[in-house]
């Protein structure tokens, strides 16, 4: 694989949120905010159901611009939503329980997906983040997939966001990804020989009736495909947009340090790394992670260390390494999201605190 320049490394983020009431409950009005927001930084957009909005920043090549369109973006749906008594909040799962479930959106596809997967629908209501990369092509989008798969359960660890759902501890700190892979193509990717490997196997989903169309492939990492770029789909939504580009700086340095190996992809079978994946939703950062550097699952926080010493060539190349070594840093006094989900609901045993807590801020 021949060497690339950290120009050519863009970035994008996806944000999915739960737009909630006063009392922390979902609201159905998420299109409305949604309609009323301004996006000139971004996209904005409705999601699976109606207590849910996303957003989309443009492509960025500078971590402060990326940086700056998270913020604005966020505090934009905040902004608008205040003005109907209305919150936005960054959890990847609802923290406060519900009489019925949210109801789907009105779109034709999220309508034939409700039909198609029945009472499942109803279960995988969840927020992520999702991570694209520049790539000139599938070949190299491959290539990168296959190197980086070790390091997904690190990642899902660092950005662990959902333990509460329905004002109760689950014991997972990532319960968003545990509900999330109950989606037949959700999970991680297999090792790909090569782009026509990758599109016999979407074709065979599609075949099945596993997936509907290929937009629904739902795997860890993925071709995109609208964009050229490389979709890490792993993480829960961030709870702070500085979480979300710590993210972001590492899934490029990552990205920028597959590109400059031409060693074969690490022999990791696809059953294990589902059982490693699993181990992380658990712990998140409180607990152990398995590392691909080491035999055993090591705690979280020196696995993370281990990823930014690999990383730190690219990320200091990208002028992203004192960033990352801050943020993690902070992180390591603070907590993770959910860590301080928990540290809050323990302290006062009240969801609706954790709501309080969480809400993006309208006048950030």
């Amino acid at each position: 694989m021949n060497s690339q320049t950290s120009d050519q490394l863009t970035l994008g983020v996806e944000e999915e949120f739960f737009v909630v009431d006063r009392r922390g409950h979902l609201s159905v009005h998420a299109a409305t905010v949604v309609a009323a927001a301004d996006d000139q930084d971004g996209e904005l957009q409705t999601e699976l159901t109606r207590s849910q909005a996303e957003l989309a920043t443009g492509v960025c090549v500078d971590r402060d611009e990326l940086l700056g369109q998270l913020r604005s973006l966020r505090t934009e749906l905040a902004v608008v939503g205040a003005r109907r008594d209305l919150r936005l909040l960054p959890s990847g799962t609802a923290l406060i329980a519900e009489d019925d479930p949210p109801a789907i959106t009105p779109n034709p596809r999220y309508q034939r997906m409700a039909h198609h997967f029945g009472t499942m629908i109803q279960h995988v209501t969840t927020c992520g983040c999702h991570v694209h990369v520049g790539i000139p092509d599938a070949a190299t989008g491959i290539h990168v997939l296959n190197h980086v798969r070790p390091w997904l359960p690190m990642l899902l660890a660092l950005t662990a966001n959902s333990p509460i759902e329905a004002g109760a501890d689950t014991r997972y700190r990532s319960w968003r990804y545990r509900k999330w892979s109950q989606w037949p193509s959700a999970g991680p990717p297999p090792v790909f020989s090569s782009p026509d490997h990758y599109e016999s196997v979407v074709d065979g989903c599609l075949r099945s009736g596993a997936i509907l169309d290929r937009g629904m492939v739902y795997w860890d990492i993925r071709l995109s495909e609208h964009q050229p770029t490389l979709e890490f789909r792993i993480s829960d939504v961030a709870a702070t947009p500085e979480e979300a580009v710590l993210l972001a700086v590492l899934i490029r340095g990552l990205t920028h340090t597959a590109l400059n190996t031409s060693q074969p992809p690490p022999d990791l079978p696809n059953d294990v790394l589902r059982a490693q994946l699993w181990r992380a939703a658990r712990d998140g950062l409180a607990g152990q992670c398995p590392c691909p550097t080491q035999d055993m699952p090591i705690a979280s926080y020196t696995a993370l260390t281990e990823l930014l010493n690999l990383l730190k060539p690219a990320l200091r190349e990208n002028d992203d390494l004192e960033f990352a070594e801050d943020l993690v840093s902070r992180l390591h006094r603070t907590g993770g999201g959910a860590d301080r989900q928990l540290r809050t609901l323990v302290r006062t045993g009240d969801p609706l605190d954790v709501v309080g807590m969480l809400v993006v801020d309208p006048s950030a």
